[in-house]
């Protein structure tokens, strides 16, 4: 079978390192000790404090699965060479059809975060920038209705 690969930049990957190794050491004992103190003050049946604490600890568990699963298959992005092109691991500064200015990196799904400015290669936007050059303007096609954005800088 053959591993997914999952692409993120250096920092991300530093990034879910220090996160797995956080939910290992310190949050996994404590949730352990929050179930234990809830079980020995109230027992298991209708303790509200130890179903909290045993849903916080499927969560935690859940989420170490899935950065184990993402830093085993990670594909490290090395930052690009050529900025004459839009390639994963890129920061662009483009403009919409309405004037506004944003600026956006490129990266993996597994570190993707609008809201920071972070966009997915596989993202609609992603893609539609991918392979592009400064200058060139690109039409993307989303939920929200037809984008038309230019690449100003390619970064």
């Amino acid at each position: 079978m053959e591993k997914e690969k999952i692409h993120v930049t250096k920092q991300g990957f530093s990034k879910l390192e220090a996160e797995l190794e956080q939910l290992t050491t310190v949050q996994r004992p404590a949730v352990a000790e929050k179930i234990k103190r809830a079980r020995e003050v109230g027992g298991t049946e209708n303790n509200a404090e130890y179903d909290d604490a045993k849903n916080e600890q499927a969560f935690i568990e859940g989420r170490i699965l899935m950065l184990e699963k993402i830093i085993r298959n990670a594909t490290i992005i090395e930052s690009p060479t050529s900025h004459d092109i839009v390639e994963i691991g890129d920061t662009i500064l483009i403009q919409n059809q309405d004037g506004k200015i944003d600026l956006f990196t490129i990266v993996g799904s597994a570190e993707a975060n609008p809201v920071e400015g972070k966009i997915s290669y596989v993202s609609p936007v992603g893609q539609a920038l991918l392979g592009k050059k400064r200058g060139e303007k690109v039409n993307v096609s989303t939920p929200a209705g037809l984008l038309k954005l230019q690449i100003l800088e390619i970064n």
